[in-house]
């Protein structure tokens, strides 16, 4: 007999969407074209300088985050432009495979896989390396849950003829990047995170210095093209079919996000995140990254504990989807999002089935330790914040 289970989405990626939000989405389909949809746009656009924390002009275009990694390459560089790149996870592997994709020459700084980078590293190619002409680095690299240190790094490239470029799809949102304020030269995004939205929306936006950067780009560009993308914002609308729905609860999320305020926003994922990881260390669990962020808690899996099989079960039998590891950490740890439409009690939830789940395969810890230590966290927070 199957369990009556309703279903709780843990992953990075897409992560939980609010009720009302999805119903905003199925109203029926409006035409990009027409005044109302103009006026959609116009907000969408103002209110994203807000989530950016920025003046600058954010473009969006149908795709995943990805497309927006690619655009940032095609649009700043040349062939054969040297860049740096560093590579500690799935996703700064995924900037190496786009910069050789079009004919970039990358220096890679390797990253052990769970560590975050030292600037002095990136500082130390920029200076016996004057020719650099980009910093490709993740916020937040995803498939490891390391939080890497950009405000320093960012300080560092600025006096340079170098951009620094910010893969921040599972980091804006969820903690503090003040674009203009910290000098950030170019920072992506995605729906399927912090924005609390489906898949199928990345977000781009260019520093005055990446804008000047670009206009001596020849690298071929057509969808992605950002030149194309701002004569069609001048006449407040898109160069190509837009995502109508998608950008109907993108609204709605961003006239959210304003009412909550940045600052509390920020205070909610902190306050997730560390009463994950204080109820991980009651229950004599490691956390795989020597800087964890605070966009999700990746876990390091006991030895001999059938990583997989514990996760098939918790999603199969009891409703609870965490993600698994990526490459050659595949089997050896599990991560659990708290990103997206999460609330304190949600973690509670995740937290009860990752201790069932541990017993159930052989991993023995006490029933309600670890749920007792992140609600210590939580109703600390709740005293401070409430009464």
């Amino acid at each position: 007999m199957e369990f009556l289970n309703k279903r709780y989405l843990f992953t990075p990626g897409p992560v939980p969407v609010a009720e009302d939000v999805l119903l905003s989405m199925a109203q029926p389909i409006t035409h990009h074209r027409l005044p109302e949809f103009s006026e959609i746009l116009k907000e969408i656009r103002e209110d994203l300088k807000y989530l950016f924390q920025t003046k600058k002009e954010i473009y969006f275009f149908a795709s995943s985050g990805t497309g927006a990694m690619e655009s940032a390459i095609v649009n700043l560089f040349s062939p054969q432009d040297k860049v740096i790149i560093v590579v500690g996870g799935k996703f700064g592997q995924r900037w190496l495979e786009l910069s050789q994709t079009y004919n970039l020459d990358p220096i890679v700084i390797e990253v052990p896989w769970g560590k975050a980078v030292k600037p002095e590293e990136v500082e130390k190619i920029l200076k016996t390396k004057k020719d650099i002409k980009g910093v490709l680095i993740q916020a937040c690299e995803t498939s490891t849950g390391v939080k890497h240190p950009i405000k320093e790094i960012a300080e560092i490239v600025k006096d340079t003829p170098a951009v620094i470029v910010v893969d921040a799809i599972s980091a804006l949102g969820v903690y503090d990047l003040p674009m203009d304020k910290w000098g950030l030269d170019v920072v992506i995004t995605g729906s399927q995170k912090a924005l609390s939205l489906p898949p199928g929306l990345s977000f781009i936006a260019f520093s005055d210095k990446a804008q000047d950067m670009a206009k001596k780009s020849r690298l071929p560009k057509y969808y992605f093209d950002l030149q194309r993308e701002k004569k069609a914002y001048e006449k407040n609308t898109t160069a190509f079919t837009p995502a109508v729905s998608l950008l109907i609860g993108l609204r709605k999320m961003l006239k959210r996000i304003k009412e909550i305020g940045l600052e509390k926003l920020f205070k909610h994922y902190q306050i997730l995140s560390l009463a994950c990881r204080k109820a991980v260390s009651a229950l004599n669990l490691e956390i795989f990254p020597e800087v964890p962020s605070e966009s999700l808690t990746v876990i390091k899996t006991p030895n001999g504990l059938n990583t997989g099989e514990l996760l098939k079960f918790l999603r199969s039998k009891l409703g609870v989807v965490f993600a698994g590891g990526q490459d050659h950490l595949k089997g050896k740890i599990l991560r659990i999002t708290h990103m997206g439409n999460q609330s304190l009690f949600d973690l509670l939830i995740a937290l009860s089935a990752l201790e069932m789940g541990l017993n159930l395969f052989g991993y023995k810890v006490p029933l309600g330790k670890g749920i007792k230590s992140a609600e210590e966290v939580i109703l600390n927070y709740i005293k401070e914040e409430y009464l």
